[in-house]
């Protein structure tokens, strides 16, 4: 007989073992995936629950997390969720274990499944994972707060340290010098690899800006909007007698700044900062006016002689999108997800979320309370078992 017409001998359990974990890693990293698989059978579960299966789950998805929801931005850090069930994360199942005396706390912003909030009643900032629960407290650098800043005029970000590593973070702190001699901005890394803060990496802070802006007669500042990670760079607003953005640059440890084309804030404007389209590791902006409902998509080009310009890559006609009545809407961008390209508007009839991409939209649900900034929350949710999903 043949060699070709024995039927193929069946895989071996070991084989199976082998292959399992590939495929099972292939799964959508919506938050109820592993503990539906883990259901299956006992085989499947035990795959699951190995927590270096789960270390790797999240490192194969990281650059694609769900957006899970947002935080509000005003103190209260309540939680708000985007996914319908069964991926929906109950607000409950994100709650800050605050201590005694730590008084009004105030995210920062969020990455790579971190949330960076400062407690300024005792001068430090607060890394915490919403999953674990776990807290890291850090002292802010002294210095950061003299010279006419105080921990209002505190900014920062959270990331993780390197793609593979999913111990170690980075926290970087960011502020204005609010006098009107020696003008600066300053940052500060923090490692957790190292447990210390870096020295004070400083750039100067020109004297000019738009002169329309509501904020023109007042002190420069990073404005408390969260940072964006473009590229290898993070990237702030800074508001004030200079409007413009703050960049530090990572890999090289250095701040910059740049001016942009528009007032940042004026009178039924909305600026926004986000990813330039497409991903190419630039910084773009949202500009956008309640006059007439229209959004521009601004990013930052360099020509071939190196000269940096910003251009207007799209424009959304929101009325016609939204359905909206001339005049009737004030509309106010409150927050941006910025691995997912989506923005969440608020408008009189509830929070819109938009994806820039395919212009899709969803509506949510009012918060109790008035919010006039959003966190938002994407990450990979690695658990073996069914945690509150409604």
């Amino acid at each position: 007989m043949p060699a070709s017409s024995h039927p193929p001998s069946p895989a071996s359990p070991l084989e199976d073992d082998n292959l399992l974990p590939q495929i099972l890693l292939r799964l959508p990293p919506d938050p109820s995936s592993l503990p539906r698989a883990s259901l299956a059978c006992t085989r499947w579960r035990n795959h699951v629950a190995d927590p270096g299966f789960r270390r790797r789950f999240r490192l194969h998805h990281r650059r694609n997390p769900p957006l899970l929801g947002f935080f509000d931005g005003c103190g209260s850090l309540d939680f708000m969720p985007t996914l319908e069930a069964p991926d929906r994360v109950a607000p409950e199942r994100f709650s800050l274990q605050r201590d005694e005396g730590d008084g009004v706390c105030r995210p920062l912003g969020s990455r790579h499944g971190l949330m960076l909030i400062i407690v300024p009643k005792r001068l430090q900032v607060l890394v915490w994972d919403p999953f674990t629960g776990d807290q890291h407290r850090l002292d802010v650098p002294p210095g950061l707060t003299t010279n006419g800043w105080d921990e209002r005029l505190i900014n920062g970000a959270v990331l993780r340290a390197a793609a593979g590593d999913s111990e170690h973070f980075q926290v970087v702190l960011v502020a204005a010098d609010g006098g009107q001699e020696n003008r600066r901005a300053v940052a500060c890394v923090y490692s957790s690899e190292t447990g210390a803060w870096g020295g004070f990496i400083t750039t100067p802070l020109p004297n000019h800006g738009h002169a329309s802006s509501l904020f023109s007669r007042y002190s420069t500042s990073v404005y408390m909007d969260h940072a964006v990670l473009a590229g290898d760079s993070l990237y702030w607003q800074l508001i004030g007698n200079f409007q413009g953005i703050l960049q530090f640059d990572l890999e090289r440890q250095m701040l910059d700044v740049m001016p942009v084309p528009v007032p940042i804030y004026s009178k039924g404007n909305c600026f926004k900062l986000m990813r330039a389209k497409g991903g190419g590791g630039g910084i773009g902006f949202l500009f956008m006016s309640n006059s007439n409902y229209i959004a521009q998509l601004w990013s930052r080009k360099t020509d071939a002689d190196g000269v940096a310009s910003w251009v207007i890559g799209r424009s959304i006609e929101l009325d016609k999108l939204l359905s909206l009545r001339s005049g009737k809407e004030n509309i106010r961008i409150v927050g941006f997800a910025e691995d997912n390209n989506v923005v969440l508007m608020d408008m009189l009839r509830g929070f819109f979320m938009i994806q820039l991409d395919s212009m899709q939209f969803k509506k949510l649900a009012r918060p109790k309370a008035a919010v006039s900034c959003c966190h938002a929350f994407e990450s990979v949710y690695a658990a073996s078992s069914t945690y509150i999903l409604r």
